[in-house]
């Protein structure tokens, strides 16, 4: 991974190249990622979720749709957001759900639309310079009492590019700041994988709620 800061680099730029990259490597993608088990955090939204069930859960940054098939299975009304074209596709076709393809940096959000939102290894590749909008269009998005989960490779605050995609490694700390600035209250974090010493745990998750 450089260390190249985002600042100076054009945004549309960084989109493009990360997109392009899921664009190419989409079906390698489902077959790597098919069968890992995220039902740690899938539990972990929904047990925050204080309405009656089916829940109305946006899935950000769905990909071919593992998780949407999931929630839709459960019942929910799942809906994915992805910005790759070939995720879309793959999600609507494998899961018969609703997919909306938008760019993380150019979202067009309904209001008040969402009981919940799963963010699993996707925000990090939103740059910091646009992470406090981004939260922001996300938080507006919940319904008031609504949670976001989100899942991101730790790190110590480096951005820039690793296998041809834009990602930001967030520490605890600088996490917590982005979240509490966008109104959000913390419910719970941990990190993955379960049952692994902590320098094996690359993977900072948590549960948040609209205040």
């Amino acid at each position: 991974m450089t260390n190249n800061k985002e600042p100076g680099t054009e945004l549309d730029s960084i989109t493009a190249a990360t997109l392009d990259n899921y664009n190419r490597t989409a079906q390698s993608f489902r077959e790597g990622t098919r069968d890992h088990d995220v039902s740690q955090n899938v539990a972990a939204l929904l047990r925050h979720i204080q309405v009656e069930a089916p829940f109305t859960l946006l899935d950000f940054g769905c990909g071919p749709g593992r998780d949407l098939k999931t929630f839709s299975g459960m019942g929910h009304i799942a809906i994915g957001l992805d910005g790759s074209e070939q995720f879309a596709e793959m999600a609507r076709a494998d899961t018969g759900c609703e997919v909306w393809q938008q760019d993380f940096l150019k979202l067009d959000l309904p209001a008040d639309k969402f009981d919940g939102i799963f963010a699993n290894a996707s925000l990090q590749h939103v740059p910091s310079s646009e992470l406090p909008r981004v939260l922001k269009e996300l938080y507006a998005s919940l319904k008031p009492g609504g949670v976001l989960f989100c899942s991101l490779p730790r790190g110590n605050n480096m951005e820039g590019w690793s296998r041809e995609r834009y990602s930001v490694f967030h520490d605890k700390t600088m996490w917590w700041a982005y979240m509490q600035q966008a109104g959000f209250s913390e419910l719970e974090h941990y990190y993955r994988p379960e049952g692994m010493p902590r320098e094996q745990q690359p993977w900072l998750a948590s549960a948040w709620r609209k205040v």
